[in-house]
């Protein structure tokens, strides 16, 4: 733990703590909030083919999973960390000139 504290510049316990709740948080609200977006596109999982379905819905898990995981670490109290963060993951994924 102590590698990763140093890695993502914490500095206790607690705050790592807070960190692991808000990303678990995150992933299971971007996960149940991407099955009503794909009804609301309307694909049924029933209806469309699996292939199509999957990968239109982990499209929209990706954009949800950015703008909440921002909005809970704001609720959190770590905003400036996930901020941050996002910016890190962005660049890495070649969306760095969102931010210039």
């Amino acid at each position: 733990m102590e590698k990763l504290k140093k890695r993502w510049g914490i500095h206790s316990n607690f705050q790592l703590l807070i960190i692991f709740i808000v990303f678990a948080i995150t992933g299971s609200a971007a996960a149940k909030l991407a099955e009503p977006l794909t009804s609301f596109i309307g694909l049924q999982q029933e209806t469309t083919n699996p292939w199509i379905y999957w990968t239109v819905r982990i499209l929209l898990i990706f954009p949800v999973y950015q703008v909440l995981l921002i909005a809970f670490g704001w609720l959190f109290g770590q905003f400036k960390f996930f901020w941050n963060f996002e910016k890190k993951m962005l660049v890495r994924l070649g969306l760095g000139f969102l931010f210039k």
